[in-house]
Formats: C-alpha cells, sequence, structure tokens
C-alpha cells in the first residue's frame, strides 16, 4: 500500500527554513520522505506517538537529531505533514 503525503503550506515553509539551515541533511530527509509513503511503519523511521502539547500526533526520526512531526490519517491512507526540527523542537 502506498501512502499520500500531504504538504500544507505551513509545512513546506518550515522545511524550506529548516533545509536552508541544514542543507547537510537534505539526502536523509528526501529518503525519509520516500520510505514513508511506501512504509511509515518501517523500523528506521522509528514512528511513534508524541505526547503533551503534541498529543495525537506522530513523528518520524530523518536521524537522531532531527525529525518531521506527522498527523497519520491511515484509513484514508494520508500522511499531513505538520512540522520538521529537532527532537525537542515543539512548533
Amino acid at each position: 500500500m502506498i501512502y499520500r503525503l500531504v504538504y500544507p503550506e505551513s509545512y513546506l515553509r518550515r522545511a524550506k527554513k529548516f533545509l536552508k539551515k541544514h542543507p547537510e541533511v537534505y539526502g536523509q530527509y528526501q529518503k525519509t520522505l520516500e520510505l514513508l509513503e511506501l512504509n511509515p511503519h518501517h523500523p528506521s523511521l522509528r514512528l511513534h506517538g508524541l505526547q503533551g502539547r503534541l498529543s495525537g500526533l506522530t513523528s518520524v526520526s530523518i536521524n537522531m537529531r532531527y525529525r518531521i512531526v506527522l498527523d497519520m490519517i491511515l484509513r484514508e491512507n494520508d500522511i499531513i505533514l505538520v512540522d520538521i526540527g529537532n527532537h525537542d523542537h515543539v512548533y
């Protein structure tokens, strides 16, 4: 099953700013998005639910330092990208 990534304008702005600041992770970022479309439960993504203010959202890792925050609507196979940043970053 292939999932559909949804890129809201707010996410695109954050991603552009993030990638400008951290161009060294662009390849890992692209690979993460490709794998997310194919299998969001792949072990290397380290998919997990978030707590606190981000309760109800999930996260996948780009690497050990950076992540992408997601809103997963699996019944429609949509994955809405919400934010990108380090693991301590709260949007």
